[in-house]
């Protein structure tokens, strides 16, 4: 605990160091939106992608790092996540990247969850690319859409959506694979 507090101190005491250099008046600036290639036209690319969440077995890849408040909801529980997107339902189709990031339980009457994740590509086109998905998923309904709120490498300044829905679930261990069917405008 003394650890966490001194490091806390030291955070403020260097935001504060930065905070109160200059004047204030140079902290931002007025682009050129070709130095950052916004002057193409945008673009719409959609992709569907596999999400193979394993809770089960010796190698899970999601990990509850919080357990849920009570034992009769799934409210208050976190994992943090690295699961294979993949090009087709079997676990073993190809890998096109991974999902990382967490998703919290953030319903009391229903299964309904936050997500927050990267999508991050990691072969052909968009290897090194990745994009944020940040929103609800109430993950008993056929279909979850949630905002695409950025992205990077090729899906810098990213938006969109993506359609959830589940292709396999077990309901013993919680293993599943979910279709995600992404639309993103990207520059």
């Amino acid at each position: 605990m003394a650890k966490l507090i001194f490091f806390i101190a030291v955070q403020i005491l260097l935001l504060a160091v930065v905070s109160s250099a200059g004047d204030g008046e140079d902290f931002a600036r007025t682009m050129d939106r070709k130095l950052l290639g916004l002057h193409k036209k945008e673009k719409l690319t959609h992709f569907k992608v596999y999400w193979h969440d394993v809770l089960s077995g010796p190698n899970p890849t999601s990990i509850m790092i919080q357990p849920p408040v009570t034992n009769t909801s799934y409210f208050g529980a976190i994992s943090m996540i690295d699961n294979a997107l993949t090009a087709k339902v079997p676990m073993n189709s190809t890998v096109l990247g991974q999902a990382q990031g967490f998703y919290a339980g953030a319903a009391q009457k229903e299964l309904g969850f936050l997500m927050a994740m990267n999508f991050a590509f990691k072969t052909g086109k968009y290897n090194g690319s990745t994009i944020t998905i940040l929103g609800r998923n109430t993950a008993l309904s056929e279909v979850r859409e949630m905002p695409i709120v950025g992205g990077s490498g090729l899906f810098r300044f990213a938006r969109g959506y993506v359609e959830a829905r589940t292709k396999w679930i077990n309901m013993k261990n919680g293993d599943a694979t979910v279709e995600y069917s992404c639309y993103v405008l990207h520059y």
